[in-house]
C-alpha cells in the first residue's frame, strides 16, 4: 500500500469520507502525523462552529394539563414532530460541515452503540441532551460515560426505566446496559445480576418539563445487591462504575469500536482496549490488521450521503429547504435516519444495506446530490480531458481505482459531469471503504 493510499484508506473509516484536498493534505503530512490530527484535533472546531444547534425549546407536549383540549394536543404533537425533524436536519448539517470529522464520526457510533430513537422518547430536546452527553464524554473513559447514559432521560424513557420502581422492578434497561452496551452478551453475568442490576436503577423518572431525569428516593430499592459477585447497596451510580471497570465491557466496547471503524472481516485484535476511547481508536487504526480491511466495509447510508455531500461541495444548510429535505429522505428510503435507529441493537450492518431497494433509493439520492454539487467541483471534474475524466471521478470522490466493469459503465458519460457523477456514487467501488 503507497503513503496515498495509507492515508486515503486511514481517511475514509476515521471521516464520513474524505475530501481529494484532505487526502492531499494528509499525504503531505504523513501517516502518524494525520492521525494525531485526527485524535487530537487543535482548537475548536470552526465548521462545527458555524452549525450551532437550534434552540428547540422545551417539549410542546410537556406543557400540556389535564383541562388541554384534543386541538392543544394534535398542535402539540405536530410542534414536537417540527422539532424532532429541525434537530435531524441539524445533526446532518453539522455531520458534513464538521472540521473535526473524527469526533463527529465517534458521536455517530456512540448513537448507534446507545441507540436511543425519538420513535419513542418523541422528545427532540431530550435526544439532543443526550448527544450532548456523549459528545462531551464519548472520548474519555467507559466509566463516566456509562455513570451519565444510566440517568439520561431520553434512554430512561427509551428503556422503560422510569417504571422501574421497588415494588415493581423493570429490568429492561438492566438487561440492555449489561448485554450491549457493557459487557457483551457473553460478558459472564446471570439471569439473576440482571434482576438485582434492575433493583440498582429504580427510583429514576423523567420530567418532561424540565427535561432531566430527577431522582425519588422512595422509589429506589436501597437493599443489599449481589452482582457479579460484589454485594453493596448499589445505586444507578455504583452499578454503573461496577460495569464499567469489569475487563468485559473494555473488550466488548472495544470490538464494537473495531467492528464499525475496521469492519468484520479481520478478527478482533488482542489487547485493543485503552483507558478511552481515543486511546483505543488509535490502536485500531495503528494495528498491522486495519490496513488488510481496505475496501470491505460496507459505507451505512449516513455515511455514505454525509461523505459524498463533503466531496462534491454541498453545503445542506446553504441549500433551500426542498432540496435538504430531498437529500434527507433519501436516508428515510435507505432506512437509516439519524435519531431513529431501528430498535436497542442499532443499525444492521454490511451486506443489509446493499438490498435492491436500497440501491435504488441511492440512485436517487446521488441524482439529488449531483444536481447540487459546487460549481467548482463540476469545474473541476470538467477540466480534465474526456477521456481522462472517470481517473478524476476517482480523485473526487477518494476511489482507490475503478474495476473494468465499472470504468466501461462510466466511460459513455464522460461528457455528462453529473451523469458520471451519479453513476461513480452508485458504484461497488464507492459503496465500500
Amino acid at each position: 500500500m503507497t503513503e496515498r493510499e495509507a492515508v486515503a484508506h486511514l481517511l475514509r473509516r476515521a471521516t464520513f469520507g474524505p475530501t481529494a484536498d484532505e487526502v492531499d493534505a494528509a499525504e503531505r503530512a504523513g501517516l502518524a502525523r494525520t492521525l494525531d490530527r485526527l485524535l487530537t484535533p487543535d482548537g475548536p472546531d470552526p465548521g462545527a462552529g458555524t452549525t450551532p444547534a437550534p434552540p428547540l425549546g422545551p417539549d410542546p407536549a410537556a406543557q400540556l394539563g389535564k383541562e388541554s383540549s384534543r386541538e392543544d394536543r394534535q398542535r402539540a404533537n405536530q410542534q414536537r414532530r417540527e422539532q424532532l425533524t429541525r434537530l435531524t436536519d441539524w445533526w446532518f448539517t453539522r455531520m458534513v460541515a464538521a472540521e473535526h470529522q473524527l469526533t463527529e464520526k465517534l458521536l455517530f457510533f456512540w448513537h448507534g452503540h446507545w441507540a436511543t430513537s425519538a420513535q419513542k422518547v418523541r422528545s427532540a430536546p431530550l435526544m439532543l441532551r443526550q448527544l450532548e452527553t456523549m459528545r462531551r464524554l464519548g472520548r474519555g473513559p467507559l466509566a463516566p460515560l456509562v455513570e451519565a447514559m444510566v440517568r439520561d432521560p431520553a434512554l430512561i424513557v427509551w428503556l422503560d426505566g422510569q417504571k422501574n420502581t421497588r415494588k415493581a422492578p423493570n429490568e429492561n434497561l438492566a438487561r440492555e446496559l449489561m448485554e450491549l452496551f457493557t459487557l457483551g452478551i457473553d460478558g459472564g453475568y446471570t439471569e439473576a445480576d440482571v434482576k438485582e442490576g434492575a433493583r440498582a436503577l429504580t427510583g429514576w423518572v423523567v420530567d418532561r418539563r424540565a427535561g432531566a431525569a430527577r431522582f425519588e428516593r422512595r422509589r429506589h430499592d436501597t437493599g443489599i445487591k449481589t452482582i457479579l459477585g460484589q454485594r453493596a447497596a448499589f445505586d444507578a451510580a455504583g452499578y454503573a462504575r461496577l460495569l464499567a471497570g469489569r475487563p468485559e465491557a473494555a473488550r466488548h466496547v472495544a470490538g464494537r469500536l473495531w467492528f464499525r471503524f475496521a469492519g468484520p472481516q479481520e478478527p478482533t485484535p488482542a489487547e485493543l482496549a485503552g483507558p478511552d476511547a481515543v486511546t483505543t481508536l488509535r490502536r485500531i487504526f495503528t494495528a498491522p490488521a486495519f490496513a488488510q480491511t481496505r475496501d470491505t466495509l460496507v459505507k451505512q447510508p449516513v455515511e455514505w450521503l454525509v461523505g459524498a455531500a463533503r466531496q462534491l461541495g454541498v453545503r445542506p444548510s446553504a441549500l433551500p429547504e426542498q432540496r435538504r429535505r430531498r437529500l434527507l429522505a433519501g436516508l428515510t428510503a435507505m432506512d437509516q435516519v439519524p435519531l431513529r435507529p431501528p430498535s436497542v441493537s442499532g443499525w444492521p450492518a454490511g451486506t443489509a444495506w446493499l438490498t435492491t431497494s436500497s440501491l435504488q433509493a441511492r440512485l436517487r439520492t446521488a441524482d439529488a446530490l449531483a444536481s447540487v454539487a459546487a460549481p467548482a467541483v463540476l469545474a473541476r471534474l470538467s477540466a480534465a480531458p474526456p477521456e481522462g475524466r472517470p481517473e478524476a471521478l476517482a480523485r473526487l470522490l477518494v476511489v482507490d481505482g475503478w474495476s473494468e466493469r465499472t470504468r466501461a459503465a462510466l466511460t459513455p458519460l464522460a461528457g455528462e459531469p453529473r451523469r458520471l457523477i451519479v453513476a461513480g456514487l452508485v458504484s461497488p467501488e464507492y459503496a465500500v471503504s
